[in-house]
Order: C-alpha cells, then sequence, then structure tokens
C-alpha cells in the first residue's frame, strides 16, 4: 500500500489556477525555495558528473545516501536523466526517506518539476515586465510561452491527480495512455516556448535567458513520463495479455459506421437538423456576429456538449477557443461555405505558434463542416491555419488551407476523419498523437526553388506517445501544382525533432511523392533515431525500392505492427470516439 508523503502534501496545490493576486503575494517565496532546489539539484549533479559525462549516462554517479535511497535509486535508474533525477530529489530534506514506492518516486517527481515550471513563469512575466526594447516578436514568443508554461502547470498537476487514483481508476492501459499523453504535452509545451526564438537572430538573447530554465524543465519532465513508463508498462505486463483485444477488427456494418457507435451518436452523425446553443451569423441573423464572440460567451469547463452553429460565411478573424472552454463543438453549414480566414505569418511578425487563424486548445473540442484557412501565401514562411493542443479532439469533413504549417497538431490526442490539408513546407507538424483517416492530403505549388514536406513530425523523447498516423487517405497534387510537379520535389516527411514518428499506411499515394519517399532535415540529424515506416500503400508513388536507407525508416510487413498506429490502439478511440458521433475505424 503507498502513501503520499507529508512533504508532497505541502508542495501539492489546488487543481485551481492561482488568481494573480494570490500569486503575486507568493511570487517571492517560490522563487526563492525554487532556486534553491535547482541550484542544489545543480550542484549535486555537477559534483556527480565531474568526471562521468552527460545526462544521458545510464548509470548513477551520484553516491551521497546510497544506503538508505535504493528505491530513488532504482526508479531514476530508468530515467535519461537519471543523476538530475536522483539530486533534484535526494537534495530535499526528509524526502527521499519517506519514499516507499516506484509512485511516491514519481509523485516527488512531478511536484518537484511543477515547483521549477512555476519559476519559469514568473522569470517570464518578470522578462515581458522589466525588460526595455522588447519588439513585437519578442514579446509575442514571451506570452507564447507563458500560455505553454499555464498549460503545463495544468497537465503536471492531472497527471498527479491521476496517479494518487493509480492503479483503480480505469484500465491500465487507458491509465498509462492518458499520463504518458500529459508528460509528453508537457514537454512539448517547452520546445514550443523556446522554437518561438530564433537562434541567431534579434532575439536569440532573450532565447539565451530562458533556455536553462525550460531545459531543466523539460529533463524533469523526461524523467517522470520515463519513469511512468517504466512502472505502467511493468504492470500491464504481470497483469498479461490474455484480455481480448476489444473487437478491434470488427469495425464497421453495412452503414458505413463503426458497430459499436451507438445509435444516439449515428442519428447525432447523420441528422441534419442538430439543434445548436448559440448561432453565429455574420449577417446578423444568428446570436453573435463573429465566431470569437460566440466562444468568449460559452459556459466555461462544460461537462457537456456545446453547439456553435456557424453559418454561411467568410469569417475573418483570429479564433481562440482556451483551456478553461471545454466540449464544445463548431458545426459550419458546408466546408466550401463557411470558412474561418486569416493571414497572420512569421514574415510580418507573428510567431508559428501565434499565427494560428484558428486555436483550440480546449478539450474535447469537435468541429465538422468547416474551413480553416490562412491566405499569408507561400511567400510569408510559417502562417498556421489551424493548432490544436485540445486532448481528444476530433475534425470532420473540414478543409484546413495554408501554404507552409498549414495543420500544427500541437499536442495531445487528434482525430481527423474526412478532411482536407493543402501545403507546402511541413504542413502537418507538430507532436500530438493525431490519426489521419481517410482525409485528401494535397502539396501545393510553393515559391521556386522549394521543396514540398507533407509531415515535420516535432516527437523529441523515446518515451512520447506521440506521432503522425495517416491511414487510409489520398496523397496527391492540388491543381496549380501538378502540371509542373516535376520542377517541386515532394516528400513524405523530414525529420524535425530527433524521434521524429510517422507512418503512412493503406494509403494511396500519387507520383507527385519522390521515390525516396522522405528527406532529411539537416545532414545525418535523426536518421538513425526516427521512426518513419509505411504499410500497404498503393499509387505511383507508393513503391518501396528506392525509399531512403535510413536506420530509422522500415516497411512494415507485420499487420500487429502496423495495428499500433491505428485509431484503437494509437490515440486509444475506442474510449473516447464513440461520443463523437463522427464515422471512424479502429483498426486495419
Amino acid at each position: 500500500m503507498t502513501h503520499t508523503p507529508a512533504f508532497l502534501a505541502r508542495i501539492l496545490h489546488s487543481g485551481k489556477r492561482v488568481s494573480a493576486a494570490a500569486r503575486n503575494h507568493k511570487k517571492l517565496s517560490v522563487a526563492i525555495l525554487s532556486t534553491i532546489l535547482i541550484a542544489v539539484a545543480v550542484i549535486s549533479v555537477v559534483a556527480a558528473r565531474k568526471n562521468s559525462g552527460d545526462g544521458d549516462s545510464t548509470a548513477l554517479s551520484v553516491t551521497a545516501g546510497s544506503g538508505s535511497h535504493a528505491i530513488l535509486r532504482s526508479s531514476c535508474s530508468s530515467t535519461r536523466f537519471p543523476d538530475l533525477c536522483y539530486a533534484s530529489i535526494a537534495s530535499e530534506p526528509g524526502l527521499a526517506a519517506s519514499l516507499a514506492s516506484q509512485k511516491d518516486v514519481i509523485e516527488a517527481s512531478i511536484n518537484l518539476t511543477l515547483r521549477a515550471v512555476e519559476q519559469t513563469f514568473f522569470k517570464i512575466e518578470k522578462l515581458i515586465s522589466s525588460r526595455r526594447g522588447l519588439s513585437r516578436r519578442e514579446k509575442t514568443a514571451l506570452h507564447d510561452c507563458l500560455e505553454d508554461i499555464d498549460q503545463t502547470i495544468d497537465e503536471l498537476k492531472e497527471a498527479y491527480e491521476d496517479l494518487k487514483v493509480y492503479p483503480s481508476k480505469k484500465s491500465l492501459s487507458e491509465q498509462a495512455d492518458d499520463l504518458k499523453s500529459l508528460l509528453s504535452a508537457a514537454m512539448t509545451n517547452q520546445d514550443s516556448c523556446i522554437d518561438g526564438f530564433s537562434h541567431d537572430g534579434a532575439d536569440k538573447k532573450v532565447r539565451k535567458i530562458l533556455l536553462q530554465n525550460l531545459k531543466n524543465v523539460y529533463h524533469m519532465c523526461s524523467n517522470s513520463l520515463a519513469m511512468i513508463c517504466n512502472m505502467t508498462n511493468t504492470d500491464i505486463a504481470i497483469q498479461g495479455s490474455g484480455a481480448p483485444n476489444r473487437r478491434l477488427n470488427e469495425v464497421e456494418d453495412d452503414s458505413g459506421f463503426p458497430s459499436w457507435l451507438s445509435a444516439g451518436d449515428r442519428r447525432l452523425l447523420q441528422s441534419s437538423s442538430v439543434t445548436p446553443n448559440v448561432v453565429v451569423a455574420a449577417d446578423g441573423s444568428g446570436d453573435f456576429r463573429t465566431v470569437s464572440a460566440a466562444v468568449a460567451a460559452a459556459p466555461e469547463r462544460s461537462s457537456t456538449r456545446y453547439v456553435i452553429r456557424i453559418k454561411a460565411g467568410v469569417y475573418r478573424e483570429n479564433v481562440n477557443v482556451p483551456k478553461k472552454k471545454t466540449n464544445i463543438m463548431f458545426m459550419g453549414d458546408g466546408r466550401r461555405t463557411t470558412i474561418i480566414t486569416g493571414s497572420r505569418n512569421v514574415v510580418d511578425g507573428s510567431t508559428t505558434f501565434n499565427s494560428a487563424t484558428v486555436a483550440v486548445v480546449g478539450e474535447r473540442f469537435l468541429a465538422r463542416d468547416i474551413t480553416f484557412e490562412n491566405t499569408a501565401g507561400p511567400s510569408k514562411h510559417q502562417a498556421v491555419a489551424l493548432r490544436v493542443g485540445s486532448d481528444l479532439s476530433a475534425f470532420y469533413q473540414c478543409d484546413m488551407l495554408a501554404y507552409q504549417d498549414t495543420l500544427y497538431v500541437h499536442s495531445l490526442r487528434q482525430f481527423y476523419r474526412s478532411c482536407l490539408i493543402a501545403g507546402t513546407v511541413d504542413f502537418i507538424f507538430g507532436n500530438a498523437a493525431a490519426v489521419l483517416q481517410d482525409c485528401d492530403i494535397h502539396a501545393r505549388r510553393p515559391n521556386s526553388g522549394q521543396r514540398n514536406m507533407v509531415t515535420a513530425q516535432g516527437r523529441d523523447d523515446p518515451n512520447q506517445n506521440t506521432g503522425i498516423s495517416i491511414q487510409k487517405c489520398r496523397i496527391g497534387s492540388t491543381s496549380d501544382l501538378l502540371p509542373v510537379q516535376s520542377s517541386f520535389p515532394t516528400y513524405l516527411g523530414r525529420p524535425w525533432k530527433e524521434y521524429s514518428r510517422t507512418v503512412v499506411m493503406q494509403t494511396e499515394i500519387s507520383n507527385v511523392i519522390q521515390p525516396a519517399g522522405w528527406f532529411e532535415w539537416n545532414g545525418n540529424f535523426a536518421l538513425n533515431t526516427l521512426y518513419y515506416a509505411e504499410y500497404q500503400n498503393t499509387g505511383a508513388g507508393a513503391g518501396t525500392s528506392n525509399r531512403v536507407k535510413w536506420k530509422g525508416y522500415k516497411v512494415i510487413t507485420s499487420a500487429s505492427e502496423a495495428q499500433q498506429f491505428t485509431v484503437g490502439s494509437f490515440i486509444g478511440g475506442s474510449n473516447w470516439l464513440g461520443s463523437t458521433g463522427f464515422p471512424f475505424s479502429l483498426g486495419l
């Protein structure tokens, strides 16, 4: 029987966000405590590593207190940064001695990470308020960081609450996936913050100020994730694998819907007369004239579906669905008639993160029959049409239209069915666990000298449960590219981060895709650590005989391996997609 050490009870924050006033009162004390903790941890790590290489060492070199810290040592040995894992906990007086299990160690690690994250939040606030001469781009990037880090705080708190009831809340596999998704997203947020600054531009000084804090938080999140993987994988293995596979192969009946989809959900999907909560109409005939106004008026933290009908029209606005706006559904009048459009872009001073025409964070978001568009054009570089960091979100019969960076699958679990995604460079990118099913994925004509990249997946830790899975789709060209496609090489993807993971399976691939299939990001970067795979694809561009010879690339020949990247297995679709009313296939 595990217990929660008294120390954890003292430092655990409430599930609600701290108000601005309360945060200011506590700001100095939290900052001092956090700085002391991080300083002690770093000093310990430096001493331990003096002659022992970098943080990827698998052997612990810290020697202090070895007799009484066996559980801590054993737990930290499964992490990528074991010295930091050990030192950050052992430096807290009395904490290590109170840990009775690996679960206790993970809880302690998450809470100490939370403390470090809050210190970073305060540091960024101070930078914004006290640093003079910040450019518009720097201010935007810093505000992006505040949003990312605020989301990280909530994800770490939720992970801690899930751990408290482990292993009795849900099935082991569901709990494991939830915990891995939360920690994977927390790590992605640190990447997104630093990616808002350039390595060598005018904002490199601000980047350098933040980098060490963000790197430390990232490593601490990585350690918690590694221990979660070790614990849950062990528990699942002990439980055994004799249970039925949840009918993953019995996925569709004669109506075209999954056989397990409820009658009520089928009626919702097929009905043309769903009653919305509010109506948006540009001509003034609805409750609101703008989508943003309807979102602002929606209830916060709703546990029931809140439907916003968006009537036919062109809505020139940037829409944000924040994390407090949960269970929202956008229902358009048709993907060709309901269009939300914007033109923010990096060349004109935005960050990639902030350039999105529509950005969705509130969990369980749904959208159908809408176009999300960014009209900045190929010369404006990164310009996102849709950014999604909404867990358990789904999009049906939607268009995402832009050029570079069209669809930003930022984080957590996402599903796209019967959508059109069109773009040029890296036009499906990010670090969510995302499945695209029965979609049309079309490369557009880029600027002269550019190459098209369908995907740029951002997984940079081997324990993250993220990746892009493209299943039963069609990859081709738009009408402007088709007659000149020989002049603009197009590839299935390139590795944005070290452990980039993308699978294309059961998909029709036209001759727009080059015979090599995939392209390098920068020399040999990530070619040995990525996971790029293809399975049972068809079409003129599907041949694999001339594909790249990278260590990380493979042609899948086993149905059981391909099954890992289906809706049922990769994003747990059997547990949540049925409630959306959208059609989908769980298996192959």
